[in-house]
C-alpha cells in the first residue's frame, strides 16, 4: 500500500457529500416476509466472540446476513492471524461490516499483547498539529485495513471536562471544546483517508461523567446550552469532516431527554444527531451488555429501544453466543409484531447497514491484496515511515516515522515535568540506583488489561532485542527492568521500609482518583522527601498535586518517551 494518500473515503463534508446516502425504504412499501424481516433485523447486529478464529455460529449467522462483527484484544495474536481472521469472516459474507476498538494509545486492540505504539489523543490534542494528528490516524487506518478491518470505534471525541471522568481521561483530545473539535476531524480525515470507516464517539458527550457508564447510567446535568456549545462542538466537526459513523453512549441527558438515555432516546439520536447535525450515515450503539445499557432491561429489550430510538448498527458485547442472538432475533420480531417497533424502522437501519459495507469494501480488497505480505512478515513494522497528504490539515507531505528518538522527543514535549522532579530525574540518567513503585489499578472495561507505560516500552524492547544487543540502548531498558520495585495495592496500606535509599518513581495512572495511592505517596514524601517524583500517566488533577511529571498517556510510545526522561536518551 502506498504511503501517499491520494483516495479514501469520507474526505467530503459529510458522508451523504460524496456518494449517495443511506436510502430509507418508501413508506408504501410492501411489508416484508417474516424470513426478510429476520434477514433485515440480523444485518443490524454486531456481536463479538472469544477466539482467534471465527467459531461455527459466528459463520453460519454470517451466511444468513449477519451485517457485522466487533473484534476485541482476546480475538488478536498477531497481525496476520488477524488479517486470516477477517478473510475468514468475508468469505462467509463478503458484505460484513468488521469492526474494532483501536483509538490508537491507551485503548489498542491491536496491540494489546504489547501496548500501543501510538501517542494517544490527549498527547494529540496537547501537540496541537494536525498534521501529525492526521499522520497519526493515518497510520492507524493503514494498519487496519492491512488486517481487513473495515471500521474502527475511534476517534474519541468526547470533551474530557470532568478531570474526575474514569473512563475517558486521556482517550480525549482535551478539556477544550475547540481543540477538541479540529483534532476530532483531523483525526477523521486521516483514518478514513487510509480506507477505514471512523466513528466519532460518544454521541452526545461522556466527557462531564463521574461514573462509568459499563458500570452504572452516568447523568450529564447540563443544560441545553452548555450541551450544544461544548459537548456537540467536536462531533459537528467530525460529521463536517464526513465520519461514516457515530458511536452512542448510555448517559441521561435530562435537558434533552428526561425519560430515555442516548442510546434510547430519539429526541437525541434522531433530533440533534441527524436533525441538528445533520448526520447521515450510521449511528452505532455503544455495547448493548454495559449496566448503563441493559443492567435493567436485559440486552434484547435493550435492542428493540435502540433500535426504536434511530440506532442502525448495534453493539451487543464481547462474548456472545448463538443463543443470546437467537433471543435478541426472535424479541425484535415480537417488538414489530406488536406494534412497538416499525418494519420500516428495521430496514431502514438494515439499508444504512449495507451502505456502510458497500463504502467499505474497497479497504478489505485491499487487506487481501497486502495479506500475502502480512503472512510472511513483510508488513510495514512499527517504526516505518509514514507520508501523508490530506485536502486540508495537510496540504504539504509530512513524515513521522513511529517510535524514532524524533517522535519519542516530539511526545516528551508536552509532558508536565516540575523542577525537582527534573533533578531528581537527571540523577536516574546518572546513573544512580533507583526505585519503582507501581500504582496497582483495576484496568476500565474499555482500556482492558493492555501493557503500559516503560514497563510495556522496555519489555517490548528487551524481547526484539536481538538487532542491538549489548547496545547501550539495551543495557539502559535492561537497567530499568531490573530495578528494584514495590507496589501501592488497590486497597489496603502500603509497607514503604523495604525501599532503598535513592530516588522513588511512583508510577500510576489517574493516581489523583486513587485513596489508597494518595494515602502511599503522602507518607513517602513525608519520610523520603525530594528523593519521590511521583509519574502520573493518566488524566492528573488539575493541580498536578500527584503529578510531579505528567506525560498525558500511557502508551508504550508514551512509556518509551518516558524511558528518555529515566534513563537516558535512546538512539
Amino acid at each position: 500500500m502506498s504511503g501517499v494518500v491520494t483516495s479514501g473515503i469520507g474526505v467530503a463534508s459529510n458522508p451523504s457529500a460524496s456518494s449517495p446516502s443511506p436510502s430509507s425504504p418508501s413508506p408504501s412499501s410492501p411489508s416484508p416476509s417474516a424470513a426478510e424481516l429476520s434477514r433485515q433485523i440480523l444485518s443490524t447486529l454486531m456481536p463479538g466472540f472469544v477466539g482467534t478464529t471465527a467459531p461455527a455460529w459466528v459463520e453460519a449467522r454470517l451466511e444468513q446476513g449477519l451485517g457485522a462483527v466487533c473484534l476485541f484484544g482476546p480475538n488478536v495474536a498477531s497481525r496476520a492471524q488477524l488479517a486470516e481472521l477477517t478473510a475468514s469472516l468475508a468469505r462467509a459474507n463478503s458484505q460484513v461490516v468488521i469492526a474494532i476498538d483501536e483509538e490508537g494509545g491507551d485503548v489498542t486492540r491491536v496491540h494489546h499483547l504489547e501496548g500501543s505504539p501510538y501517542p494517544g489523543n490527549a498527547i494529540l490534542g496537547r501537540l496541537d498539529d494536525l498534521d501529525y494528528t492526521f499522520a497519526v490516524a493515518h497510520r492507524v487506518g493503514e494498519e487496519l485495513a492491512e488486517t481487513g478491518c473495515t471500521l474502527t470505534f475511534a476517534p474519541d471525541v468526547d470533551v474530557n471536562s470532568n478531570p474526575l471522568n474514569p473512563v475517558i481521561g486521556v482517550r480525549s483530545f482535551g478539556a477544550d471544546e475547540a481543540l477538541v473539535a479540529r483534532h476530532s476531524a483531523a483525526w477523521t480525515r486521516g483514518v478514513q483517508a487510509a480506507g477505514v470507516a471512523a466513528c466519532a464517539k460518544h454521541f452526545p458527550g461522556h466527557g462531564d461523567t463521574s461514573s462509568d457508564s459499563h458500570l452504572a447510567l452516568p447523568v450529564i446535568d447540563v443544560d441545553a446550552a452548555t450541551l450544544r456549545s461544548r459537548e456537540l462542538e467536536p462531533f459537528r466537526a467530525a460529521v463536517e469532516a464526513g465520519t461514516l459513523t457515530v458511536m452512542t453512549s448510555h448517559i441521561l441527558v435530562p435537558a434533552i431527554d428526561e425519560a430515555n438515555q442516548a442510546t434510547f432516546s430519539a429526541p437525541i439520536l434522531e433530533g440533534i444527531l441527524r436533525g441538528e447535525l445533520g448526520f447521515t450515515g450510521v449511528i452505532v450503539s455503544d455495547a448493548l451488555d454495559m449496566v448503563g445499557s441493559s443492567g435493567e432491561i436485559g440486552i434484547p429489550e435493550a435492542a428493540v429501544r435502540a433500535l426504536g430510538a434511530g440506532c442502525d448498527l448495534l453493539c451487543i458485547g464481547t462474548d456472545n453466543s448463538d443463543a443470546e442472538i437467537g433471543e435478541i432475533l426472535e424479541h425484535v420480531l415480537r417488538a414489530v409484531e406488536e406494534g412497538r417497533l416499525s418494519a420500516e424502522r428495521v430496514a431502514e437501519a438494515s439499508t444504512r447497514v449495507a451502505w456502510l459495507a458497500e463504502r467499505t469494501a474497497e479497504a478489505r480488497v485491499s487487506a487481501a491484496e497486502a495479506s500475502d505480505s502480512a503472512g510472511s512478515g513483510g508488513g510495514r513494522s512499527d517504526a516505518a515511515a509514514l507520508t501523508v497528504s490530506s485536502p486540508e490539515t495537510a496540504r504539504d507531505s509530512s513524515r513521522a516515522e513511529l517510535g524514532t528518538s524524533g517522535e519519542r522527543a516530539r511526545v516528551r514535549s508536552v509532558f508536565d515535568v516540575n523542577d525537582r522532579a527534573d533533578g531528581v530525574l537527571a540523577r536516574t540518567r546518572r546513573g544512580e540506583p533507583l526505585t519503582v513503585v507501581t500504582v496497582e489499578s483495576v484496568a476500565n472495561i474499555a482500556v482492558g488489561a493492555s501493557p503500559w507505560g516503560p514497563f510495556a516500552a522496555a519489555d517490548a524492547a528487551i524481547a526484539g532485542s536481538a538487532g542491538f544487543a549489548g547496545s547501550e540502548r539495551a543495557q539502559r531498558l535492561q537497567r530499568f527492568s531490573d530495578v528494584p520495585s514495590a507496589t501501592i495495592p488497590e486497597q489496603g496500606s502500603f509497607d514503604a521500609s523495604g525501599i532503598d535509599a535513592g530516588p522513588v518513581l511512583v508510577v500510576g495512572k489517574d493516581i489523583h482518583r486513587r485513596a489508597a495511592a494518595v494515602a502511599a505517596i503522602d507518607a513517602l514524601r513525608a519520610e523520603r522527601g525530594d528523593d519521590v517524583v511521583v509519574i502520573d500517566m493518566g488524566w492528573p488533577d488539575p493541580t498536578l498535586s500527584y503529578a510531579d511529571v505528567a506525560t498525558w498517556g500511557a502508551s508504550r510510545l508514551a512509556g518509551d518517551a518516558l524511558l528518555d526522561l529515566i534513563v537516558g536518551e535512546q538512539t
